[in-house]
C-alpha cells in the first residue's frame, strides 16, 4: 500500500490575500497547504501588498503572484476559476466581504470568486477590528453570503487584534483554516455511515491525588475520528483524558475511567462501525479513597480488580444478535518481536470476536505523529509502511468501508 503525499494532493487552491495586517498569516497558510500536497496559486490585492511582500508568497508557493487583471495574459480569473478546487480568501477584509455580497467584480479576487466553477469551494476567513465585524452592515453582508450558499465563513476568532483591543474579528489561525479547506475538499465517501471511535488512555483513580494510567496520547484515535468526519460519516469520539482539540464535525464524549467509557459506549446507540483505539486500563483499584491515602504499612498492599473488556463485550453482544454490524476494530499495542505481536493480535481477534485488529508496537506508536501498523484478520497479516497517523486512519477507514460492502 502506498499513501498520497498529503490530504490535498492533486488539488489546486487559489489563496487570495486582501489588505489586512493579518496578511502575514497567509504565508503560514500557504506553507501548510503546500505541505498537504496542494498546488497553491497566490492572488493578492494591491492593498495586500502594503502588508505582505509578493516575493514571500511566490517563494513559498513556487507560483507567480497574480494581482492585476490587466497585466496578466488572457482572462486570468476565467482560467483560474475553471481549475481551482478551492478559493481561500485569508484574510478577508470587511471591504471584500461587502463587495462579494453585492456580487461585484472590480478586482481579481472578486472576479475570481464570481467565475469559480460550480463545484469549487470558496472559503473566507474574516479579519478586522471588532467594531467593524460587529457593525450591522458587515453582519448583513455575512448573512447575505450565507444565504447565497457559495461562500463558507471560517471564523473570526475572539481575541486581541492589532490595535490591542479585544473582541471578535481576529483571523482564525492558519491551522484552523487549513482544516476547513481539507474538510471542504475531502470526498464524502462515508456519507450516511455512523462511526464510533474511542481514543486516549483511561485513568483509574486511587485517591484524589494518584491514579493508574498509561502513555497513550490519543493521536491515533483522534486521527481516525477526524478523517471519518471529514469523509462524511456521523462520528462520535469517546475520549479519555487527553489535551487534543476536538476535530471538526465530531461529537466528543469525554470520560476518565474504563467504567465511564463502558457507560458512554452503551449510551450511543446503533452504529455501523466501532473503532476501539483507546488504551483501556486492564485493572482498577478495588476501592477509591475520598481522601489522600497516607504512606503506612496498612497500605503497602493495594487491592486491584479487573476492568471490563470493552471490545470483548461488544463482540459478544454482536454475536448474540447474529449480526455483521457494527464492524468491530480493535487495537493491539504490544512490545517484543514482530511474530509475537502478530500472534497476540490474532489471539485477541478470535477471543474478542472482532473483524480486524490493528497491531502496533509501543515504542513506535506512543506520542508521535507517525505509526507503523498491520491489519490482522483470521487469515491475513497486512503490514502497512510507516506513515502519518492521518494516512493510516484513512487506510483503516478504507478497510471498514470494504467490510461494510
Amino acid at each position: 500500500m502506498t499513501f498520497t503525499n498529503g490530504r490535498l494532493a492533486g488539488t489546486t487552491v487559489a489563496l487570495c490575500v486582501t489588505g489586512s495586517i493579518a496578511a502575514y498569516k497567509a504565508a503560514v497558510l500557504a506553507r501548510l497547504l503546500r505541505k498537504e500536497g496542494a498546488r497553491v496559486v497566490p492572488v493578492m490585492t494591491e492593498a495586500a501588498r502594503q502588508f505582505l511582500g509578493a516575493a514571500t508568497l511566490s517563494g513559498i508557493t513556487g507560483e507567480e503572484i497574480l494581482s492585476d487583471m490587466w497585466k496578466a495574459p488572457g482572462e486570468v480569473h476565467v482560467a483560474l476559476g475553471a481549475t481551482a478546487d478551492a478559493i481561500v480568501i485569508a484574510p478577508a477584509t470587511a471591504d471584500v466581504l461587502a463587495r462579494l455580497a453585492l456580487g461585484r467584480a472590480n478586482d481579481l479576487v472578486t472576479a475570481l470568486v464570481l467565475c469559480a466553477r460550480e463545484n469549487a469551494r470558496v472559503l473566507a476567513a474574516p479579519a478586522m477590528h471588532p467594531r467593524m465585524w460587529e457593525n450591522p452592515a458587515t453582519q448583513r453582508n455575512v448573512k447575505s453570503l450565507a444565504a447565497l450558499g457559495r461562500i463558507e465563513i471560517v471564523g473570526p476568532a475572539v481575541g486581541q487584534v492589532a490595535s490591542g483591543d479585544e473582541g471578535a474579528g481576529r483571523m482564525s489561525e492558519p491551522e484552523e483554516i487549513l482544516e476547513a479547506v481539507v474538510l471542504a475538499l475531502t470526498p464524502k465517501d462515508l456519507d450516511g455511515l455512523t462511526i464510533v471511535v474511542t481514543a486516549g488512555p483511561t485513568l483509574e483513580d486511587m485517591d484524589p491525588v494518584r491514579f493508574l494510567g498509561n502513555r497513550s496520547s490519543g493521536k491515533m484515535g483522534f486521527a481516525i475520528a477526524q478523517r471519518a468526519a471529514a469523509r462524511g460519516a456521523k462520528t462520535t469520539l469517546v475520549a479519555g483524558p487527553v489535551q487534543l482539540p476536538t476535530p471538526p464535525r465530531v461529537q466528543r464524549v469525554d470520560v476518565r475511567s474504563a467504567l465511564q467509557m463502558e457507560h458512554a459506549l452503551s449510551s450511543i446507540g446503533a452504529c455501523d462501525a466501532i473503532v476501539m483505539a483507546a488504551a483501556v486500563a486492564d485493572h482498577r483499584f478495588a476501592t477509591t479513597s475520598a481522601t489522600k491515602l497516607k504512606k503506612s504499612a496498612e497500605h503497602e498492599t493495594i487491592q486491584m480488580t479487573k476492568n471490563p473488556d470493552l471490545l470483548a463485550e461488544l463482540g459478544a453482544a454482536r454475536a448474540a444478535k447474529k449480526s455483521a454490524r457494527p464492524v468491530l476494530v480493535g487495537f493491539a499495542l504490544e512490545t517484543g518481536a514482530r511474530a509475537q505481536i502478530v500472534a497476540e493480535a490474532r489471539r485477541k481477534l478470535r477471543e474478542k470476536k472482532a473483524d480486524v485488529i490493528v497491531a502496533n508496537e509501543a515504542s513506535v506508536a506512543f506520542g508521535g505523529d507517525d505509526n507503523e501498523i498491520a491489519f490482522i484478520t483470521e487469515n491475513r497479516d497486512e503490514r502497512l509502511p510507516r506513515a502519518t497517523k492521518i494516512d493510516l486512519a484513512d487506510a483503516l477507514l478504507d478497510r471498514i468501508k470494504s467490510l461494510l460492502g
